[in-house]
């Protein structure tokens, strides 16, 4: 989360904040100087460090229960926590510079680009949600600091007053601006080729009553094939429409095929489908976008007509759920090679316990020596192939394998299919990292 949270300086972030330029929906009034000192005070906490204002009010958001196919999109996710922090330093931003006057509604780039993409999606309802969790959480978190600046009742009793009213009023304008920019948008967001291709892929998605050739006129695409579905993204919050294209060209090249629907799921977002063709080599489609900034790729398994066309997808996204789960550093990833990986970790503490009952002293080994364990398994412990693999001398390999039994718990003759498994989760998790 580091590349969200870029620190600037108090000073930075109130000369750039937007001046407020109209009425305000409260009145003007301004507090006495003191609370506006110590609103001043407060929000400069804010700005100094807000790291841990942020990473409460994420958890606390994208853990909530009607927050789930939000928190479990990977780009929906992030886009959440960027709009998260501009609106706690936009407000704290204003409060430095003018405390207790009226902050403008937050109509940056974020939160425009978070409810478009909700609005594709069909999840609106929950940026609404997420907004008013946000006040809550920072409502009570702000009123911990009100007793930490003052303990004089009469000052905590107004400084709660008009920072009540300040945060309240910027979230109810902010969403009311959002509301209205949306109300302009969604006529052109809603037509044309690719609104319509994403409603019929939802309609099928959702396993409703829509007939198979109307659905396959609407989308240019034959349900009755064999399908790959993936998911091509890019983890970087500028992502670049073209970039995502040239990827899922990337993509169908690998593939050897012609045959594609692709689907702008976000801006940062093309759910892909494939028909025919073989699955392609992994290795290769990664050094093939290795130039695409920020882009990642969750392939999915094949499967045929329309019942495949939704498994595959379904497939692609525990995948690229996966990679984001683990924070994996791999950018290209199927669901056949990590399905048991998914499976394992889907109880985070139950996971990381069974790698270090299997592994021991062998989790930091050397990323060479656990390749070399994993690739001797996976040719069926047969020396000589894993050895051709590997590029390597087959008495290496036996060196490596008898280090690898020093530091397992148990030998790897007695137990290497649960160490094949363990290692398979350390491989795709990124390094030093857990599973939350």
């Amino acid at each position: 989360m580091t590349g969200l949270y870029q620190r600037q300086t108090a000073a930075e972030l109130v000369h750039s904040a937007p001046q407020p330029a109209y009425a305000s929906t409260m009145e003007r009034q301004r507090p006495p100087e003191r609370i506006c000192d110590l609103l001043r005070q407060g929000a400069t906490t804010i700005l100094n460090s807000p790291q841990a204002w942020l990473d409460e009010l994420d958890e606390a958001i994208l853990s909530a229960a009607d927050m789930a196919e939000v928190a479990g999109d990977p780009v929906l996710a992030a886009g959440m926590r960027r709009v998260i922090r501009s609106y706690v330093l936009h407000w704290a931003a204003a409060n430095v510079r003018d405390p207790g006057a009226t902050v403008s509604p937050n109509v940056s780039p974020e939160p425009l680009s978070l409810a478009h993409d909700l609005l594709r999606r069909g999840l609106t309802p929950s940026a609404l949600r997420a907004y008013r969790i946000l006040q809550s959480v920072f409502w009570q978190r702000w009123m911990l600091l009100a007793f930490r600046l003052t303990s004089d009742n009469d000052e905590l009793q107004q400084l709660l007053a008009v920072s009540a009213r300040s945060l309240f009023s910027f979230i109810d304008d902010t969403n009311a601006a959002i509301a209205e920019q949306m109300r302009r948008d969604r006529q052109e967001l809603t037509r044309g080729t690719q609104a319509e291709r994403r409603e019929t892929v939802e309609l099928i998605l959702a396993g409703a009553s829509i007939g198979k050739q109307r659905a396959a006129s609407r989308l240019g695409y034959n349900l009755d094939q064999t399908h790959m579905a993936a998911i091509v993204w890019s983890d970087l919050p500028d992502s670049d429409s073209a970039l995502l294209n040239r990827a899922t060209e990337a993509l169908a090249q690998h593939v050897h095929t012609d045959r594609t629907l692709s689907v702008v799921a976000t801006v940062a977002t093309r759910w892909v489908w494939i028909a025919g063709g073989a699955p392609p080599d992994l290795d290769r489609l990664e050094r093939a976008i290795g130039d695409m900034r920020g882009i990642r790729i969750a392939i999915g398994s094949t499967a045929p007509g329309i019942d495949g066309f939704r498994s595959s997808h379904f497939d692609a996204i525990a995948t690229q759920r996966l990679l984001a789960r683990l924070h994996s550093p791999q950018r290209v990833a199927g669901f056949d090679t990590v399905e048991l990986v998914s499976l394992v970790t889907q109880d985070a503490t139950r996971a990381d316990q069974f790698i270090k009952r299997t592994l021991g002293k062998f989790e930091s080994a050397s990323p060479d020596l656990q390749t070399a364990v994993r690739t001797f398994v996976n040719e069926q412990c047969n020396a000589s192939r894993a050895a051709t693999r590997l590029y390597t001398h087959r008495n290496t390999l036996l060196r490596q394998l008898t280090r690898a039994d020093e530091l397992l718990p148990r030998p790897l003759g007695e137990n290497s299919v649960n160490v094949a498994v363990a290692l398979d989760v350390v491989h795709w998790r990124a390094s030093g990292h857990e599973y939350g």
